[in-house]
């Protein structure tokens, strides 16, 4: 059984792109999380040691996101995904999606983005 804790529409300033205009002056980037993990425990407990923070969660994929400055989205996603990953042990899976609303395109558009999933690695010796 796979529980899920979502964060959505958490916006970010950054520098991604590769348009000069982009790595100067920066954007607005709204980034969707989706966080698979076992919740059996804290949905008995009630205790925040027993799950994931969403705060925790929210300044990790932030500080991960905006570490340095990336030309593709592709790789901004996988910067969070593999910082989630890294910093909390309970999550076995985690769903990105990065929206880039003002992307250089020469049309009119709503939305353009990028959805990553990354799954823990499981060990093979443990």
């Amino acid at each position: 059984m796979t529980d899920t804790i979502f964060i959505t529409g958490v916006v970010i300033h950054a520098r991604h792109g590769v348009m000069e205009h982009e790595t100067e002056v920066g954007q607005r980037f709204v980034i969707d999380l989706e966080l698979s993990a076992d919740l059996s425990e804290s949905s008995r407990t009630d205790r925040l040691a027993d799950t994931v923070s969403y705060s925790n969660v929210v300044a990790t994929a932030t500080a991960a996101f905006k570490n340095a400055n990336y030309k593709l989205l592709e790789r901004a996603a996988g910067a969070v995904a593999d910082a989630i990953l890294s910093a909390f042990p309970r999550v076995s899976a985690i769903k990105v999606t990065v929206h880039k609303p003002h992307a250089p395109i020469a049309a009119i558009f709503d939305d353009v983005g990028v959805v990553l999933i990354r799954t823990r690695q499981q060990s093979s010796h443990g």
